[in-house]
């Protein structure tokens, strides 16, 4: 980006937990196709950290934030039995300050990676079956918010967070509850999941059936997000999934508001010639 001009240079984008799984994601696309500037936030030294920072103190996240054309908040505690003292400094006041930092520092627009745990409760009631392909039953942006989790409850809290600072604050907002990302070298990937050699095993077979329903792949996962760095809309809250052959969390409304196109599908077949 060295021959880049201020005026001509690529919007410049703070990613908060940049070396998280999805943070490293979203960097190594923007570092190589140069389509946005990447600016990471972590707590730690890394190849991902541009800041050393922890979303717990307001001050320095508007230093941060400033001179940026967007902010997407990917920090959290992000594992779904998380305890109340767990989730309270990331999930809670940290996101309170990223749209506060946001709001400080002169930054308009916002991408907060909520998740589908906001409303989990419909899949913990209705699992297994519900991952059948011949399972109808789909929920999109407008259900009730059912949250399974403290860790589900911190991101309803995001997104009314989000909420109220496109309403009072002129912000825009893009709540994405996102699916199943997965590393490509996890054994959970679809790329390893679906592996021959574990099709005898009963406790992979029924993760391939769940992973066929909610997993959002790494590139569909950076489209999302540029798309609603794109987007002229205000406020949109929408599922982040790939366009799997079942698929219980709607992507509809994504692809209406957003232009969401995804590229990828987990496999339809737990087995060959079986569904």
């Amino acid at each position: 980006m060295s021959d880049t001009t201020p005026s001509t240079r690529p919007p410049r984008v703070v990613v908060t937990g940049a070396d998280g799984l999805i943070g490293r994601f979203v960097i190594d696309a923007w570092r190589e196709s140069g389509k946005y500037e990447p600016v990471g936030i972590a707590r730690r030294p890394g190849p991902y950290a541009d800041v050393i920072g922890d979303i717990s103190a307001l001050e320095p996240l508007v230093d941060a934030f400033r001179g940026a054309d967007a902010i997407v908040h990917l920090a959290a505690t992000s594992a779904v039995g998380s305890s109340w003292d767990a989730v309270l400094p990331s999930n809670l006041i940290g996101t309170y300050n990223v749209f506060e930092a946001a709001r400080l520092a002169g930054v308009e627009r916002v991408v907060f990676a909520s998740s589908n745990h906001a409303i989990g409760t419909y899949e913990t009631e209705n699992a297994p079956d519900l991952y059948a392909l011949d399972d109808g039953r789909v929920w999109d942006h407008t259900a009730e918010i059912r949250p399974d989790s403290l860790y589900g409850v911190s991101k309803v809290y995001g997104e009314a967070m989000a909420r109220y600072y496109v309403d009072h604050h002129g912000l825009r907002a893009f709540c994405l509850r996102i699916g199943g990302v997965r590393s490509p070298d996890d054994p959970s990937h679809p790329a390893n999941l679906w592996a021959p050699e574990l099709d005898a095993d009963e406790a992979t077979l029924a993760a391939r059936r769940r992973t066929r329903a909610v997993w959002l792949s790494e590139r569909d996962c950076v489209q999302l997000i540029e798309r609603c760095l794109e987007t002229d809309h205000r406020w949109v809250l929408c599922y982040g999934i790939s366009d799997n052959p079942r698929r219980f969390w709607d992507i509809e409304h994504a692809k209406e508001v957003l232009g969401y196109s995804p590229e990828d599908s987990a496999p339809a077949e737990i087995l060959p010639d079986r569904g």
